[in-house]
């Protein structure tokens, strides 16, 4: 797929930094606690007894409110990294946190750039297709996360639209679990988990090494 059709969602989410700062409408999460509800379910996949250290990389990471989310929780067990298409992002989030490592980077056309982690997120990178076709999304979908899969030790996380709602929107991207379970069966791993518990009309799918 041409690498500037999966562009204009980064497009569309620096327009909503333009209109809407850094806020949660400013990476387009109607709802600030929803927001929140997704940030504590992402760093659920961190499973097991409480680890010393994790690192953790925030793949799409906007303005780093997940980060915001970790300290005001007084999450202190994981050394967080951000990454975004958007350079707009990523200097609002240097200017936020200097000491933090952020990165500017397509990681399906610069893979070697990108060092591994032990997780890697993806919080409402792949909620939103905008202008793309089902079919253009769900390629653009599947290679980033064989990618991002190959960079993580342990896990990764991500969340998608759910096909059980009560109407369905043209600009979003809802997967049926069968679709999804068949994809990762076929290029990453049978070791998943679906999260469909937490009252939104998505759900989260963590993925095990």
């Amino acid at each position: 797929m041409n690498a500037k059709k999966y562009a204009g969602i980064v497009s569309h989410y620096e327009a909503c930094l333009r209109e809407h700062g850094d806020t949660h409408l400013g990476v387009d999460w109607p709802k600030e606690a929803d927001a929140n509800t997704r940030y504590a379910v992402m760093l659920e996949v961190i499973k097991g007894p409480k680890p010393a250290t994790v690192t953790l990389l925030d793949f799409g990471c906007g303005a780093a409110h997940l980060y915001q989310y970790m300290c005001r929780c007084g999450i202190g067990h994981i050394d967080y990294s951000g990454l975004d298409l958007s350079p707009r992002f990523i200097e609002l989030c240097r200017r936020k946190f200097p000491s933090l490592p952020f990165y500017c980077l397509d990681i399906l056309e610069r893979p070697e750039e990108l060092p591994p982690f032990d997780y890697i997120v993806m919080n409402g990178v792949f909620t939103e297709k905008r202008e793309l076709t089902y079919g253009e999304m769900f390629d653009y979908f599947t290679r980033t996360l064989r990618a991002t899969f190959a960079k993580a030790r342990i896990g990764i996380a991500f969340n998608v639209m759910a096909k059980h709602v009560d109407w369905e929107r043209d600009d979003l991207f809802h997967v049926p679990f069968d679709e999804l379970a068949e994809l990762l069966c076929r290029e990453l791993t049978r070791n998943f988990v679906y999260r469909n518990d937490y009252g939104l009309y998505e759900y989260t799918t963590y993925v095990y090494r």
